[in-house]
């Protein structure tokens, strides 16, 4: 028998607001001892994100960072329909302390022919088992890396500098929650023509990444009971942060024509958003097709509920032009619009932003400066000179014809190496290409074998929360020259072949 949820966990959290330890890390650390110790049982249920703020008088988004690494370490498990509870099976390092940090996951799939969404089934812990991405080097297949070798250094760092000398008081001083102004406006124009997207500056906020948006949605959007729609397959690290929340994990298959938007108008008016990845599905690869992109506008509007669009690799596609953002064809204000610069730039420099509603405006600006308070200014600063000036546009028509030819070196490479092995799904958009693996072939035990011999890759199992999983590898090409690709297909085709 289950113990059921209980906010009364006060006592394994004393937080000390004097200590000089972030509040996420006190929580964190208390959770987690308690578990430990055997304070809070297997299968107990935890409070909401929501309610535990509450009790502890502080806002969300420290609990939320302390149960998403809670999360992604397995000391808690999400249940989709069910809520967060401590983990059956405590991690094999649970006697190690380990820090707070990123996690990693890449993003692949393949369609689950089903014609319901799952209401409630046990959604794995976002665990990383292709090596994290920030140790160990930059590995042949490692996903959604650009190509840094390409980037425009010189003209970066000469914008940087221009901007580090000229620093003023004001500008080294706290700024505006919302982002630059100018970098808004730089980012709306960009948006308006090259994604069809309907935004004024104003609509713009400057975040640290497409990850700290959604959790900024999660906080606004999401409280402990209500429900999230969430592909299946999906990315993994997108169920984390929504649901830290607190909010109850909906999956909705998705077939070769994007998210099943029947699947999901059968869940119901419960429903409070769904999250979609309309123009380069994560895993498989997949774009929504026009009549669903309209069901699933349509379903939106006469349910009251919200969509967020994560749009994260769309400004590459191989085989069609470019589509235009699911939030440019919405009249009725009901899609939150997440974008990046992580993949067309470089990770390293942080910066994302939201599209948002006007009638969200203010919550999501509240959101977003209890989150961090504010972007750096420096990079803000360079970013929008770097847009303004034409610098952008010409790295990604550049960017485009390479990665291209580095795309067609990853198939090459796949057809001659690996026949019989690995069959490629989909490689139409984006930096990677998701292949499946043949039937019995565990894709964990293969990434092991390609860690083995510095390769490294994603597998397609994590990114199923369901029963039903494909197994498969997402493979990145974007960030290896044509030659490198050449010679780690043939490598991946030796760790292939082996049979354990």
């Amino acid at each position: 028998m289950k113990t059921a949820a209980s906010p009364h966990i006060l006592p394994h959290l004393p937080l000390d607001r004097n200590a000089g330890i972030p509040l996420h890390r006190q929580i964190y650390e208390g959770l987690r001892r308690a578990i430990l110790d055997g304070l809070l049982r297997p299968g107990q249920r935890v409070p909401s994100t929501r309610v535990l703020a509450l009790e502890l008088e502080v806002s969300r988004l420290p609990v939320l960072t302390a149960y998403e690494q809670l999360l992604h370490e397995g000391y808690l498990e999400g249940r989709v329909g069910a809520g967060t509870f401590v983990s059956e099976a405590l991690p094999d390092d649970a006697l190690r302390s380990v820090p707070l940090a990123p996690r990693t996951s890449g993003r692949g799939s393949d369609p689950v022919h089903t014609r319901s969404a799952t209401p409630a089934s046990r959604a794995r812990p976002v665990r990383s088992t292709s090596g994290s991405r920030y140790s160990g080097g930059i590995r042949p297949f490692r996903v959604s890396l650009p190509a840094l070798d390409e980037f425009p250094h010189a003209i970066w760092a000469r914008i940087v500098s221009r901007h580090a000398r000229a620093l003023t008081p004001s500008t080294m001083a706290y700024s505006d929650p919302a982002g630059l102004g100018a970098l808004r406006a730089a980012i709306a124009e960009y948006l308006r023509t090259a994604r069809a997207a309907r935004c004024e500056a104003e609509d713009v906020l400057v975040v640290s990444g497409s990850q700290a948006a959604l959790r900024i949605c999660a906080a606004v959007l999401l409280g402990g009971g209500e429900r999230v729609a969430i592909e299946e397959p999906g990315y993994p690290l997108a169920r984390a942060a929504l649901g830290a929340s607190g909010a109850e994990l909906a999956l909705v298959p998705v077939d070769d024509e994007g998210m099943d938007v029947a699947a999901l108008r059968a869940l119901g008016e419960s429903v409070r958003a769904a999250y979609v990845t309309p123009s380069h599905q994560y895993p498989l690869g997949v774009s929504i097709t026009a009549a669903r992109r309209l069901a699933l506008l349509d379903w939106a509007a006469h349910s009251g509920a919200w969509i967020i669009e994560d749009d994260y690799d769309s400004e590459y596609r191989y085989v069609s032009r470019p589509l235009g953002a699911l939030q440019g064809m919405d009249s009725k204000g009901r899609v939150i619009y997440v974008g990046t610069f992580s993949k067309v730039l470089f990770p390293a420099l942080r910066v994302g932003y939201l599209v948002v509603p006007p009638a969200l405006r203010r919550e999501f600006v509240e959101a977003r400066e209890a989150f961090d308070l504010f972007s750096p200014t420096l990079y803000q600063l360079a970013l929008r000179d770097f847009l303004e000036e034409g610098h952008f546009a010409r790295h990604l028509r550049r960017m485009r014809t390479i990665y291209l030819r580095r795309r067609a070196a990853l198939l090459d490479g796949i057809a001659r190496h690996c026949e019989g092995l690995l069959s490629v799904h989909n490689a139409d958009a984006g930096l990677h290409a998701t292949a499946f693996l043949p039937e019995g072939v565990d894709d964990l035990q293969v990434i092991e074998r390609m860690n083995a011999r510095g390769l490294s890759a994603t597998p397609l199992s994590i990114c199923y929360a369901g029963p039903v999983r494909r197994s498969g590898l997402l493979l990145g090409f974007g960030g290896f020259p044509e030659q490198r690709i050449e010679r780690a297909t043939r490598t991946l085709g030796e760790a292939l072949g082996v049979r354990s």
